[in-house]
């Protein structure tokens, strides 16, 4: 099998890795973030799963794409039985594009992904689902049927998202007729990668340096209120792979880029995509004329 058919694979299992609303029955499904992060913590990580806890929020194997790079390793041993994801081992890159397929499959296959020595969970992955927990013990703690007193009416406004933390704001708009998910409403930057951060955070006319917009259901990294532009930062080291890394790595992500346009669209945005170099910028046209790349020579 080619790394052309393994990054086909790799493109079939982000799209066969459906988000699930939690059942209406008695027993609670867990949520796509809590099951991320418990699944994340059977495995041990260099960046003491930082990584892991600011993508929890994406399907599986757009985390494991991401966090592929602060996984250990040297300590995980991955079983390719079925041959789905085998490629040319002529190519020197082979083994870790083997590697990455297996361990973004939705589904965990026994036998695949070993791992050796005993697992402490990492400290940033144990205080996600502490957190997670915690939020869920107070919301079934609450009361399902209050009587409130009368009050003055006020003036519709948006629930606070869960999770969001103390530092959340309301959404700004003035636009009534606008649709509830399409308000921008700023939400705290996702943690643990600083400099992705500040380069959000120096694009020209960002109304809300510090913080990510949460639109439609997607945290973008920045909005441009005067132009309606929303924004994806990408600030990989795109060039120091090799060719056919970069095409593996821009295919793996080409989906999610479409969807997070897409969500954009929706709701009226321009949608633009930050990247640090001409190379990286190139790579993704050429896959995709549609999508609008800038390279961000600020950061």
């Amino acid at each position: 099998m080619s790394p052309r058919t393994c990054s086909a694979l790799l493109l079939f299992l982000l799209s066969a890795c459906a988000t699930m609303d939690p059942s209406t029955g008695e027993v609670e499904a867990p949520s796509p973030r809590l099951a991320n992060l418990q699944r994340a913590a059977l495995y041990p990580w260099t960046d003491d799963g930082q990584c892991v806890l600011r993508e929890a929020s994406n399907e599986w194997p757009i985390l494991a794409e991401r966090c592929f790079h602060a996984l250990d390793r040297d300590r995980v041993r991955f079983r390719d039985d079925n041959k789905k994801c085998a490629v040319a081992y002529a190519d020197a890159a082979a083994p870790a594009v083997v590697a990455l397929c297996v361990f973004a499959a939705p589904e965990i296959v026994v036998g695949a992904v070993i791992v050796v020595g005993a697992v402490v969970v990492a400290a940033a992955i144990q205080e996600g689902i502490d957190a997670y927990q915690r939020n869920a013990s107070r919301e079934r703690a609450k009361p399902k049927d209050q009587t409130r007193p009368a009050q003055k009416p006020v003036t519709k406004s948006e629930p606070k998202p869960k999770d969001l933390g103390p530092d959340w704001i309301p959404p700004v708009t003035s636009d009534s007729t606008e649709r509830p998910e399409c308000k921008p409403v700023p939400v705290p930057h996702a943690g643990g990668n600083d400099p992705h951060n500040d380069c959000a955070d120096l694009i020209p006319q960002n109304s809300f340096p510090g913080w990510d917009v949460l639109v439609n259901g997607k945290q973008f990294d920045a909005l441009q209120l005067t132009t309606r532009t929303l924004w994806d930062v990408k600030t990989d080291n795109f060039d120091i792979h090799s060719t056919r890394s970069q095409d593996f790595f821009v295919r793996v992500k080409l989906p999610e880029l479409r969807r997070e346009a897409r969500l954009a669209e929706e709701c009226g945005y321009n949608f633009i995509i930050g990247v640090k170099s001409a190379a990286h910028k190139s790579a993704i046209e050429s896959m995709d004329k549609n999508l609008n790349v800038v390279v961000m020579n600020w950061c």
